[in-house]
């Protein structure tokens, strides 16, 4: 079968999910491309689709206090699906893919989240001629209106499949905090620390 996706192992959210489990946290992962065992702990949804991953983080988010949307989802979808195989020379081939938005899941979540939950977003940047990875990092965290934003920069293959990654956390009152190049267990608790001072004092 032939897909529109990317290289994301989604590995750095299960890390996020692992070392959460480990501090306490009551935690449920939502997830695709499943392969590996669930952390020890964790209450895992599995999704196959940007839609279901949607309708699994709508009714999942209202009842958590920080709400991680680490997954890297796809931007677009073909408008339409084929049911067998579109072979070439056949009259099924395609001229062209022609492709739709998917829902932005994240921006919904903002949207409609309650008092005090903290929203955390991710952003895969690259620079280009209109700015660095950080100036399209930072309208991104305007933008969609989150807490914070966990930036990474996927130039020349960098971080997808990988077993470290290199991030930096920005937040929304204009701080950056670099988290340099680890295994992806060590940079999900530096991102935790970053969640963790955002939430009130018990």
């Amino acid at each position: 079968m032939r897909y529109l996706g990317n290289r994301s192992s989604g590995r750095q959210g299960w890390a996020l999910a692992r070392v959460a489990a480990a501090r306490g946290a009551d935690v449920v992962l939502v997830a695709a491309n499943v392969t590996d065992p669930a952390p020890f702990g964790v209450r895992t949804v599995v999704v196959e689709s940007a839609e279901e991953l949607r309708s699994a983080m709508v009714a999942e988010a209202p009842g958590a206090d920080v709400v991680v949307m680490a997954a890297a989802v796809a931007d677009f979808r073909p408008v339409s699906v084929a049911g067998t195989k579109l072979k070439k020379g056949g009259p099924a081939e395609p001229a062209a893919v022609e492709l739709s938005r998917t829902a932005d899941v994240l921006a919904e979540l903002v949207t409609a989240r309650p008092a005090g939950q903290v929203v955390v977003g991710f952003a895969a940047e690259t620079g280009d001629a209109e700015g660095d990875v950080l100036t399209h990092a930072r309208a991104k965290l305007a933008r969609k209106g989150v807490d914070l934003l966990v930036v990474n920069d996927v130039s020349a293959g960098r971080v997808f499949g990988r077993e470290e990654n290199e991030v930096t956390v920005l937040s929304d009152d204009g701080t950056a905090t670099p988290l340099p190049a680890a295994r992806k267990d060590d940079v999900a608790a530096g991102i935790w620390d970053a969640v963790t001072r955002r939430l009130p004092v018990t």
